[in-house]
């Protein structure tokens, strides 16, 4: 006589006579199961949770993560990184000058830190570390600085959220098959891929605070800022009616999607790209131009 079919809870998680069965299944295996049971491809079960959606099972924000959860299983962190070219180094010869102006201008509260070359990453220095220094400049710039998470292009996005929990880190340097750095990925990174774009401390819903006076005298500009809010912060007359944000306009301008470290002339000013994500630049770096040509020619 052939084995009895096993229902969905394993004979080892069989509770004794008189007890409770226990179900090991996690919420998303039972939400699974509840929306669509038995879908056999990935694309099938992205197909229920949109119907279950559609009939009203569970939210659309719902629907959204529970679609990145599924997304992110065959994703690795060479997919989600900052590639090496985009990233603000720190040298560990710089003056300590350079680097708080660095650590000023880009407002990173992490930086990868090398020695003599970018493929050697000795340690990762927190922004807030730096204040240590201003009480005890006899300190070591060495001292202050954290061990490095290093994986390679192909950890998948699925483990290496659980290491970034197991092991408290919030940054990893990705390397390449060669081992050199290839770029780096942080818990913020993988988080988006459910969840969708994180805001942080500088966004502002109603576009009033787009626009802010950095140490050096320079403007930092929120790429999603209104052309009007633009042409009165700067005293400029970008044309407001062809673009709704300063950030088409300059995608515009460059003929395509802007990329950290590029720049435009626009209006008098120089718009440089200081952090770009998801085809979308989010802050600019503003001098007017003749600004640059001063310190071009001093």
């Amino acid at each position: 006589m052939s084995e009895p079919s096993q229902s969905r809870s394993s004979r080892a998680d069989r509770a004794a006579p008189g007890q409770p069965v226990k179900d090991r299944r996690t919420l998303f295996e039972r939400v699974v199961e509840f929306i669509s049971p038995g879908p056999d491809s990935t694309d099938e079960l992205i197909e229920s949770l949109a119907d279950a959606e559609h009939r009203e099972l569970i939210e659309p924000e719902s629907r959204v993560m529970l679609e990145g959860v599924i997304r992110m299983a065959d994703m690795t962190a060479g997919d989600v990184m900052v590639a090496s070219k985009r990233i603000d180094f720190l040298d560990i010869a710089s003056l300590y000058e350079d680097i708080l102006g660095t650590v000023i201008e880009t407002g990173h509260s992490r930086f990868p830190v090398y020695e003599k070359s970018r493929d050697n990453i000795i340690g990762v220095l927190m922004a807030k570390d730096l204040l240590k220094l201003q009480r005890a400049p006899e300190l070591n710039l060495r001292t202050l600085l954290r061990p490095a998470m290093f994986v390679p292009e192909s950890k998948g996005l699925n483990e290496l959220l659980r290491e970034f929990r197991s092991t408290r880190n919030h940054m990893a340097i990705v390397i390449d098959e060669f081992g050199k750095t290839a770029g780096i990925i942080t818990i913020e990174d993988v988080l988006e891929e459910i969840v969708g774009e994180i805001e942080d401390e500088f966004d502002d819903e109603d576009n009033q605070s787009s626009i802010f006076t950095l140490a050096d005298g320079s403007r930092r500009v929120a790429g999603d800022a209104a052309i009007a809010s633009v042409n009165e912060g700067f005293g400029m007359h970008l044309p407001a009616d062809e673009f709704d944000t300063i950030g088409g306009l300059v995608a515009h301008e460059l003929g395509h999607v802007p990329r950290r470290g590029e720049s435009v002339e626009i209006g008098g000013h120089v718009f440089a790209v200081m952090h770009a994500r998801a085809g979308a630049v989010r802050w600019f770096k503003v001098l007017p131009s003749d600004a640059l040509t001063e310190a071009g020619s001093s």
